[in-house]
């Protein structure tokens, strides 16, 4: 979709150096773009190949002010930042035209709000309500009395299960199970069989989250699941039943949380990470790949790092290993 270059500045709040009028319609990489492509930099060093480059216009940081170029800049406090939005403007999902594909199977107590679309195959369950803008990608399954809210893109094969709700501009890629029972059983000592624990709570996620492809979260047992606003979750990530994710909390791929879990907002956590039930991540806590943490164990301190398995602050893990490292050696001196 063609932009005049003012147009992109203003939608990502940066000002225009050079004519404001050339268009745009696409956005690449240095090495790749075209004369019709917007590309980036972060620093000096990389702002004379962009120069360079066939691209029609740069988004760059207060650096790129002292050069002297008829190639227009858009300049950026965050060109990164700037970049992805701009995206967005310029590269709108292809191939989705409002309407109900003739194989969809939308069961007529659903409500559907204005321009949505559901693909082919897609199942829309009784009572369910579609936000104005939504997308129901191929194969996807919308269970009854779910709420989805605006502008959500469900992407093909999603599984929602039954009363979840979804905030506005929620982002569910490809595989990912919505609502699913968590895992609890209670075992019965007499026979030694393990019995299942009612698991008739709610899953709720707010607006602006994202949701990586073969994901599942798990409703509340007794109660409610929750993913915070903003919260951003890779690929392959389980998050158990009656769990608590905070806003703008990072979650990368093939992490595992267990039930009744606080994760509260701002958290990194990096990939493989395992947490214990119970347990509590405070504000701002950052927890490197692999981590691991212990049942009813709390993390604290806002922009703290832990690493290792149970996890402690990265300093005091490097010390040990340093340390273990001393005594292998010696042991094994002559």
């Amino acid at each position: 979709m063609k932009r005049s270059l003012r147009t992109v500045a203003e939608s990502v709040q940066g000002q225009v150096v050079g004519d404001g009028a050339v268009e745009v319609s696409g956005i690449a990489s240095i090495a790749q773009a075209t004369s019709v492509d917007l590309v980036f930099v972060e620093d000096e060093r990389s702002l004379r190949a962009a120069l360079a480059s066939n691209a029609a216009a740069v988004i760059a940081g207060d650096f790129a002010r002292r050069n002297t170029t008829s190639k227009p800049l858009v300049i950026s406090s965050h060109p990164r930042l700037a970049f992805a939005r701009a995206a967005r403007l310029l590269s709108p999902a292809p191939g989705r035209q409002p309407g109900t594909h003739p194989t969809a199977v939308v069961n007529a107590s659903a409500q559907l709000g204005k321009d949505v679309v559901v693909a082919e195959r897609a199942v829309i369950g009784e009572n369910a309500e579609i936000g104005d803008q939504t997308w129901i990608g191929a194969g996807a399954v919308v269970g009854a009395a779910v709420r989805i809210g605006r502008a959500c893109e469900i992407c093909p094969h999603v599984t929602i299960y039954p009363g979840a709700q979804l905030g506005d501009r929620v982002v569910v890629h490809a595989g990912a199970v919505l609502g699913s029972d968590g895992f609890g059983y209670v075992r019965d000592s007499a026979t030694g069989r393990h019995e299942k624990f009612p698991q008739v709570g709610r899953l709720e996620i707010a607006d602006d989250v994202e949701i990586g492809a073969n994901s599942t979260i798990d409703r509340g047992a007794l109660e409610v699941t929750r993913i915070g606003r903003g919260a951003k979750i890779d690929n392959l990530v389980h998050i158990g039943h009656n769990c608590q994710i905070g806003e703008d909390v990072v979650i990368a791929a093939q992490t595992g949380l267990s039930g009744s879990i606080v994760i509260e907002k701002n958290v990194v956590l990096g990939g493989q990470v395992g947490i214990g039930e119970h347990a509590r991540i405070e504000e701002g806590v950052m927890l490197g790949g692999q981590g691991g943490v212990l049942p009813y164990k709390v993390l604290r301190g806002n922009g703290v790092a832990f690493w290792g398995t149970p996890a402690r602050p990265v300093r005091e893990y490097l010390k040990q290993l340093a340390a273990l490292a001393r005594l292998a050696k010696k042991n094994n001196s002559p």
